[in-house]
């Protein structure tokens, strides 16, 4: 993937689509995650390409781009989000176009709606993207002890909540 962002960040458009094609599931499972239905995302996933696709050039190191491209992600769901003030819930349940939503796929978005907004994007990046804790640190910008102890509750959270079924 190194080798990739450093042609991309010389101009080279095929080297960027490449990249954006490895990132598209990820892209589509994390703002799925934040907006839950499929126009914003499509809106949030195509601002992101956009932005990263001008910004680039200001990434210092090829090894940081996933996480970087995901906090660009993160910054357009969590603007779409608020420019939109509206909750959507699973019930809906709407397809991602080109994406099997299978039960496995259902029940952990079920789960994710289930945890305080601010454990949702923690956790899909934890366990839906295994990212490790410093890289979620990184991408939204909070302290790795945080993203451990919103993991830590979350867990406790869903752990009360299967007993009590």
């Amino acid at each position: 993937m190194n080798t990739l962002v450093k042609r991309a960040q010389r101009g080279d458009a095929e080297a960027f689509i490449s990249l954006m094609e490895e990132c598209k599931m990820s892209f589509r499972r994390i703002a799925f995650g934040y907006l839950g239905n499929d126009e914003d995302v499509a809106d949030a996933i195509q601002d992101t390409i956009l932005d990263a696709f001008e910004h680039i050039g200001t990434l210092r190191k090829a090894e940081y781009f996933k996480t970087w491209v995901m906090r660009i992600l993160i910054n357009n769901c969590t603007r779409t989000y608020r420019r939109n003030k509206k909750s959507v819930t699973l019930k809906e349940n709407v397809e991602i176009e080109g994406y099997d939503t299978g039960r496995a796929d259902v029940e952990f978005k079920e789960m994710l709606m289930s945890l305080p907004e601010d454990s949702r994007p923690i956790f899909q990046l934890y366990f839906g993207e295994q990212f490790t804790t410093k890289e979620i640190a990184e991408v939204l910008s909070l302290k790795e002890n945080t993203v451990k102890s919103r993991i830590h509750r979350g867990k406790e959270q869903l752990r009360m909540s299967l007993l009590q079924e």
